[in-house]
């Protein structure tokens, strides 16, 4: 059984390896689309919208409403898009707690 330095030594790295991540995670960049990629967007790494593009043709083509779900289209994806790319940054911090634990 470790012995209580040892613990939280462990604690304190652990938790410098999830503040390095989440660091990393804040500076990241993600780029989505649109299924036909009439509109693209990029998001930071703490939720924030950088830009969004609509290509003009989908202005012209498309009325305000379908433009609207093509939009959120492309954000939605760029959501999904950070929540996957953070939760793979995370997994080796969660694996190795998971270890510590058992």
């Amino acid at each position: 059984m470790p012995d209580m330095d040892e613990l939280l030594d462990q604690v304190r790295k652990q938790t410098e390896e999830v503040q390095r991540i989440q660091r990393s995670v804040e500076a990241m960049e993600v780029k989505a689309h649109s299924r036909q990629n009439e509109v693209t967007v990029v998001l930071r790494g703490d939720g924030r919208f950088t830009s969004i593009d609509i290509d003009p043709r989908a202005v012209r083509q498309y009325d305000a409403r379908n433009l609207s779900e093509i939009v959120l289209e492309a954000v939605n994806n760029g959501l999904q898009k950070l929540a996957e790319a953070s939760s793979a940054k995370f997994a080796p911090v969660i694996e190795s707690a998971k270890s510590i634990e058992a």
